[in-house]
């Protein structure tokens, strides 16, 4: 993923400039990232970057006119749509200094080095979601965008900490600003930490999260002309630069709200959508419809049978690229966004959305995973709700969601994606968020919020159902059909493929040879691991997890494993979660615990 790495340490400057050229080696994941590098031996720094041809950072390292005070800046900053690249960011830190952090609106990272004040300053974005990886010790400070780096240079750190193990099995991630690898910490959200020779480090933070979260609640109608004025304004920014947009396009409420608010002139804006190998998905139907209505170009980026050969080196991958914190379904997104890259570079997405404005928790402590696990390993994994239910409580669901969520739970799919494209969502843009902090209380009125601004906008979009029947009517039936059809058919298929029960998954593999997935697969999803698990990826699940090595990691029972795994592929159950997290970790271990040179070849 492009991003940064370097070292802050008083060593010699070959034994800096060598770690370094490992560590920048480990961010190279594609062979068309750029990258460059940057050493002070006055500020003991040797420090590198990684970034996508013609991107906001494609402009590094941003020395001023001086050449006193440089900028390195991985990720985007929405300010105005004419702004094309970083270069103009560094005279605005020499106008407000400190304060410039503050000004900042994205997702980003970077580091300023100031040698008039003869400092550092390492920073990220308020959510933390431009990730900074690091270890501090005696011997120096060492940071990246990404993990593995941190692990290519100091090999003590080649272990798992078993907490936060315990909640990727509990939650899908680690919590509380966590890692997976004892002695790797993150770099807090909002923080601007100042480092100069010879004296400790300055851990500031440049944003209080409570000035958000201690907002007071608007009145709806104030609420709606409030979010309607703040949408249209900061929309545009998310078009400007250099490179191609593209618009990923949902059945859903959020990616409608963009291209209705955007208003862009016909053929402007090209528009996709990823779509299954079974029939067009509901997500496809509707997309098309709405960019026919806009005047867009449509364009179904399917997930054919070819992913199923592509499937061992895309799910190692995605756990390679993301250091564990997306699992091995990431290899369905990598796939996907390979195809959108090649349409647009810049992703403009509704990523976000139901969740920010909405306030919908899409993660929480699952307890399905228990039984596969280590006697002694359990109270660990029992642990992570406590943990959760820590940070949950006390919190309106806004803040939890921006500040909790989207950092740990949406981190590991962000990162994936941007291994491949700039990816953007105005859900997240800091006029947005403090905006949706003062939501009313009412949460069936802001549901409607959403279906009101499509309807202000372009009335014609609001006369194309969603996914969910949302927005819009299917006049052609009966309200009690229609409603039973809103309902059945998505229930339906998530019960067919990833919830099916256990004593159902019997029944299945007995009518297998009637192949009910052509009647249920591909309606609403375009990914469905129950089944290729069971079928067409069951010998590279089997090959992985019945491995000695698999069945004897210590956290894990390894008789009941191999139940699972034989009962998944046999079709007696559905363990569909289970592998997911199995192969997950297997992967995590052998590439960058047990050998961290074990990675992906490149292409």
């Amino acid at each position: 993923m492009p991003g940064i790495t370097g070292i802050i340490a008083n060593l010699p400057v070959e034994d800096r400039s060598a770690a370094l050229g490992r560590m920048l080696k480990r961010l190279m994941h594609e062979p068309w990232y750029k990258s460059g590098s940057l050493a002070h031996e006055k500020l003991n720094l040797s420090a590198a970057w990684v970034c996508q041809p013609d991107s906001f950072s494609d402009c590094l390292p941003i020395w001023n006119t001086a050449r006193d005070r440089c900028l390195i800046f991985s990720g985007e900053h929405f300010a105005d749509s004419s702004a094309a690249t970083a270069a103009h960011l560094i005279p605005i830190y020499e106008a407000q200094g400190m304060k410039f952090f503050g000004q900042l609106n994205g997702i980003f990272s970077g580091l300023v080095v100031d040698l008039r004040e003869n400092k550092i300053v390492l920073f990220n974005d308020r959510y933390g979601l431009g990730r900074v990886y690091f270890h501090e010790s005696a011997d120096g400070f060492y940071f990246a965008s990404e993990a593995k780096t941190l692990l290519e240079v100091l090999p003590q750190l080649r272990k798992l900490d078993l907490r936060s193990l315990g909640e990727f099995f509990a939650c899908g991630c680690a919590l509380q600003n966590r890692t997976l690898f004892d002695g790797i910490s993150l770099l807090p959200p909002g923080s601007a930490w100042t480092f100069r020779p010879g004296l400790p480090i300055k851990k500031e933070t440049y944003f209080d999260q409570r000035a958000w979260e201690t907002l007071p609640p608007l009145s709806p109608d104030e609420y709606y002309a409030q979010l309607k004025e703040t949408f249209g304004r900061l929309l545009p920014a998310y078009f400007g630069g250099k490179r191609k947009v593209g618009l990923s396009l949902t059945g859903g409420l959020d990616s409608r709200m963009i291209i209705a608010a955007a208003a862009r002139a016909p053929g402007a804006l090209p528009c996709y959508t990823f779509g299954g190998m079974y029939r067009d998905c509901a997500d496809v139907k509707i997309s098309r419809r709405i960019a026919n209505v806009c005047g867009q170009s449509h364009r179904v980026l399917p997930v054919d049978r070819s992913f199923f050969s592509q499937f061992p080196d895309l799910a190692a991958r995605s756990v390679y690229y993301t250091d564990g914190a997306m699992d091995v379904t990431g290899a369905v997104e990598l796939f996907a966004n390979r195809l959108a890259r090649e349409m647009a570079p810049v992703r403009l997405t509704g990523n976000y959305g139901g969740e920010i404005l909405r306030g919908y928790v899409a993660f929480r402590p699952n307890p399905t995973v228990e039984a596969m696990l280590d006697r002694q390993f359990v109270p660990i994994f029992r642990n992570a709700a406590e943990s959760y239910n820590s940070e949950r409580k006390n919190l309106a669901t806004t803040p939890f969601v921006a500040f909790k969520q989207v950092p740990w739970h949406h981190f590991g799919r962000f990162a994936l994606e941007q291994t491949q494209l700039s990816v953007r969502s105005p859900f997240l843009d800091n006029q947005l968020v403090p905006l949706a902090c003062q939501a009313p209380p009412d949460a069936e009125a802001n549901r409607q919020f959403a279906p009101r601004l499509i309807a202000d906008a372009n009335p014609a979009l609001a006369r194309i159902p969603t996914d969910r029947g949302t927005v819009g009517q299917w006049q052609f039936l009966p309200r009690k059909l229609r409603n039973f059809c809103q309902e059945f058919l998505p229930r339906a298929e998530y019960v067919y493929d990833y919830g099916m029960p256990q004593w159902l998954a019997k029944t299945d593999r007995a009518l297998t040879p009637f192949h009910f997935e052509r009647l249920f697969l591909g309606r609403q999803k375009f990914y469905h691991f129950r089944t290729w698990y069971r079928h067409e990826l069951s010998a590279h699940v089997k090959e992985m997890l019945l491995d000695p090595r698999s069945l004897g990691r210590p956290y894990l029972d390894g008789k009941r494993v191999e139940q699972i795994v034989n009962a998944h592929t046999q079709g007696t159950g559905n363990h569909t979660l289970e592998i997911h997290k199995l192969l997950t970790i297997e992967l995590l271990q052998r590439q960058l615990i047990e050998n961290s040179s074990n990675s992906p070849k490149l292409p």
